[in-house]
């Protein structure tokens, strides 16, 4: 069964329902014993004493678990981070899908969309960056209701208005989202990085950029790995689209798969040695997988930025 079968996902009218369920199907997974070391973390779980307030008592894993737990958050602020989503048009891909198939736009959202609600726990302050050859939307970082539901708009309206031909430039929007960030902060980048400049040395200053101004940055490379990296297409004739610039070209895909497979691997190797050289986190995201990769990266790199 897929991890997506666990969710309406072909429904993605109500994303801070389905957000919720992300965070609260991670939450309960982490340990058999319900938060068992997320305490410090999330909020202080314990079990319930007979005779205590029933103020606290969090009724949600009462509901899988059957047994009595209260909860005490912390009241303060303890980090900023800003989530970066690339809203071009390759982002979209694949645009066939089956069933609770996401495309990687729609699985950056609610990424996105379950990180804002598990930051919003933490009493945590986030922002949303979206950007394509420009950064449309800039928010900044703050920890409150309304606001998480304000970016929770902006990323419904992405879902629903999906957009064609517009192209990325990464490298600029990354060098202005770094200029428009003035406290150090956790920089969470959702993107597959294809950028209308083939200047890889530029596309790397940019992400220097982000460190030179003391943010910690954590990118998730978002793919489809199976038809993005194997290239598993069948074995006939194909029109292939570039989806920002419309260009065509038919082909067999079994006569380019060799070749195609090691171009993408050679960008991949790349980028992944000059994040590892600017001390930026890079997660292979694959879009078929699941959220709890990326919940459980975030979790590790709050507790490095608060020692």
């Amino acid at each position: 069964m897929s991890f997506f079968d666990n969710f309406e996902l072909n429904r993605l009218e109500n994303l801070e329902l389905l957000a919720k369920q992300v965070v609260e199907g991670f939450i309960i997974g982490l340990h058999k014993s319900p938060f068992h070391g997320f305490s410090v973390e999330f909020a202080e779980h314990r079990i319930y004493n007979q005779g205590e307030s029933t103020r606290n008592i969090d009724w949600k894993v009462f509901a899988r678990t059957e047994k009595l737990f209260t909860k005490k958050y912390e009241e303060e602020t303890n980090l900023r981070a800003q989530i970066v989503i690339d809203t071009s048009s390759s982002m979209y891909f694949p645009e066939e899908r089956k069933g609770n198939e996401l495309n990687k736009l729609q699985f950056s959202a609610l990424a996105a969309a379950s990180l804002m609600n598990l930051l919003k726990k933490q009493r945590d302050a986030f922002g949303l960056s979206l950007f394509d050859d420009k950064v449309n939307i800039h928010t900044k970082a703050k920890s409150s209701t309304k606001h998480y539901r304000i970016l929770l708009s902006h990323l419904d309206k992405l879902i629903k208005e999906p957009a064609h031909d517009k192209k990325t430039s990464v490298v600029d929007t990354l060098h202005q989202i770094a200029d428009s960030i003035h406290k150090r902060s956790l920089v969470i980048i959702f993107s597959d990085m294809f950028d209308k400049n083939d200047n890889n040395e530029e596309l790397f200053s940019a992400l220097q950029h982000l460190k030179y101004n003391k943010h910690e940055v954590v990118l998730f490379h978002v793919m489809d790995k199976k038809l993005e990296e194997s290239f598993e297409f069948e074995n006939r004739p194909h029109e292939f689209i570039d989806m920002e610039s419309g260009e065509r070209v038919k082909l067999q895909s079994n006569q380019v798969r060799e070749f195609y497979q090691e171009k993408v691997k050679s960008f991949k190797e790349a980028l992944r040695l000059r994040c590892l050289q600017y001390r930026i986190d890079m997660i292979e995201t694959d879009i078929r997988e699941g959220f709890h990769s990326v919940l459980e990266t975030y979790l590790v790199k709050r507790k490095k930025m608060r020692i």
